[in-house]
């Protein structure tokens, strides 16, 4: 039989799953066993199947039969074990006993350990006081005086675990990915939404082809979303300087593309100001296009003139196309009489009568009165 170091690591393969054991292949037809439980979460559910690949740690021998762990605990936390475990970087399973100078007492078996307040926890840090009597897992930084003076790191596994997180997501997770998520919060300047555990941001200019105002008017926390990945900077040394944009607008259909066939010089429009800068007044022709009125085609207007004192944010404003640059995304604007007056006059003229054929003369019709 294939001898093992306590506490050594093992890479194999699952062959066999029972009612409360996982059995491994050893290689040269014999096999260790691990227990279920180190696998199943609390409603049951086992996480692994025949077949699959796991990494595993020596225990020791039990029933004749080789015993491995995926992490060194409570029984099995001899010494010699907790030596290899040092010495080989393997996860160890301990209890908070409580705090002390510096940092936390942690009960590993029949060993005692410190863990320093720095070396507990990682992104989601919690008081002091709430880790008293949880069981935690821990990586053991320190093993000296045979095993007297044992120091730990819960951090360390940790911050290898958001590792790991990241690397497989970014494996997944690509510019040009069409993915599903949750919207987590809101934010004036966009929405966080969660895909698959990892926060990505969903900016504000992404939501939409039209303009959004106002984040929450058209998102909810909560709310599933299905969105494209426009950006993905993957930091695999630091997770937490990964950063994913998102984009919701990336899967609409450019209302820009069709522009040239529903808008051309001459046309006039009723529209509202939907932005104001200081070269110009923007107005929204229609959903996801504005044009602009150029400073100097308003009157009484100069390049001094503050235009927001002159014009308000949704304040309708009659216009006239001047050029329609659909390829750069560009229409130029000058204002425009009213449309509505237009259409008044319009309808003034056809309804008056033709007398005889002759051309209406408005001051005839007043002497015939």
């Amino acid at each position: 039989m294939t001898q093992f170091i306590a506490g050594e690591e093992v890479e194999t393969t699952v062959v066999q799953i029972s009612n409360d054991t996982v059995f491994i292949d050893l290689g040269l037809k014999s096999e260790g066993f691990v227990d279920k439980a180190e696998f199943t979460d609390d409603e049951g559910n086992c996480s692994l199947k025949e077949g699959d690949k796991i990494k595993v740690y020596f225990v020791g021998e039990n029933r004749g039969e080789m015993h491995f762990t995926t992490k060194i605990k409570g029984e099995n936390a001899g010494n010699e074990v907790l030596e290899n475990a040092f010495k080989g970087n393997v996860p160890v399973e301990g209890h908070v006993e409580k705090e002390i100078k510096g940092g936390f007492e942690v009960k590993i078996g029949t060993a005692r350990a410190f863990c320093p307040y720095s070396q507990m926890g990682y992104k989601n840090r919690l008081e002091p006081a709430e880790y008293i009597g949880r069981t935690m897992s821990f990586v053991i930084t320190e093993f000296k005086n045979e095993g007297k003076n044992i120091i730990v790191s819960n951090r360390r596994l940790e911050e290898q675990a958001e590792n790991d997180k990241v690397n497989a997501l970014a494996e997944k997770l690509t510019e040009g990915t069409v993915v599903k998520g949750t919207v987590k919060s809101i934010q004036s300047y966009g929405a966080f939404v969660d895909v698959n555990g990892f926060q990505a941001l969903l900016p504000v200019s992404e939501i939409s082809h039209q303009r959004v105002c106002s984040v929450a008017d058209v998102l909810s926390e909560g709310q599933e979303i299905e969105a494209k990945i426009i950006r993905a900077d993957w930091n695999t040394a630091k997770p937490e300087r990964s950063k994913v944009s998102l984009s919701l607008k990336a899967l609409e259909r450019d209302p820009w593309d069709t522009v040239s066939e529903q808008i051309s010089a001459g046309q006039k429009f009723s529209g509202k100001i939907a932005r104001i800068a200081g070269f110009g007044v923007f107005v929204n022709l229609m959903p996801g296009i504005d044009g602009l009125v150029h400073i100097s085609e308003i009157k009484d207007a100069s390049a001094t003139t503050n235009l927001s004192k002159k014009f308000k944010i949704g304040e309708e404003m009659d216009v006239i196309v001047q050029k329609v640059e659909a390829s750069s995304k560009r229409i130029s604007l000058a204002p425009a009489s009213s449309v509505q007056q237009d259409n008044d006059a319009a309808k003034y003229m056809a309804g008056q009568d033709d007398r005889d054929g002759d051309t209406y003369n408005p001051f005839a019709a007043l002497l015939g009165k």
